[in-house]
């Protein structure tokens, strides 16, 4: 029986910014799916009562909690700018290898920055995540 070709893969390929940011996109996204639990748990919380509503933002004033939120922040983030590349892409736009790793590079940044503004924003307003 002949051998039959394979199908490129990752570990074919030389590791580049444009594959790691693809592989975030997608571990993002997984991420940000997970952290609707956090929204179901406070919406559950809220509906059964000031007991339980003051148990949930106990648990989510802890600093692992706060932690996460950043984390999830920074996911959010990433995500969204990215999103904006790809819609960019769909479009024709910046898929020149060139154009390609620079808008990698700008995301990333943009994606930490609009983190660190966010979170800034929420803790001078008594809102951290």
């Amino acid at each position: 029986m002949a051998q039959r070709p394979l199908s490129p893969h990752v570990f074919i390929y030389r590791f580049a910014y444009t594959m790691a940011t693809s592989i975030f996109h997608r571990a993002t996204g997984v991420a940000l799916s997970l952290s609707l639990l956090l929204l179901v748990g406070f919406v559950v919380a809220l509906a059964a009562g000031p007991g339980s509503y003051a148990s949930y933002m106990s648990l989510a004033a802890s600093w692992p909690v706060q932690l996460l939120l950043a984390v999830l922040l920074l996911c959010f983030s990433f995500h969204f700018a990215n999103g904006i590349r790809h819609l960019l892409w769909d479009a024709g736009i910046g898929l020149e290898r060139k154009a390609a790793r620079f808008s990698a590079k700008l995301v990333t940044v943009l994606a930490v920055l609009a983190t660190v503004a966010l979170l800034a924003l929420f803790y001078r307003h008594g809102a951290a995540p």
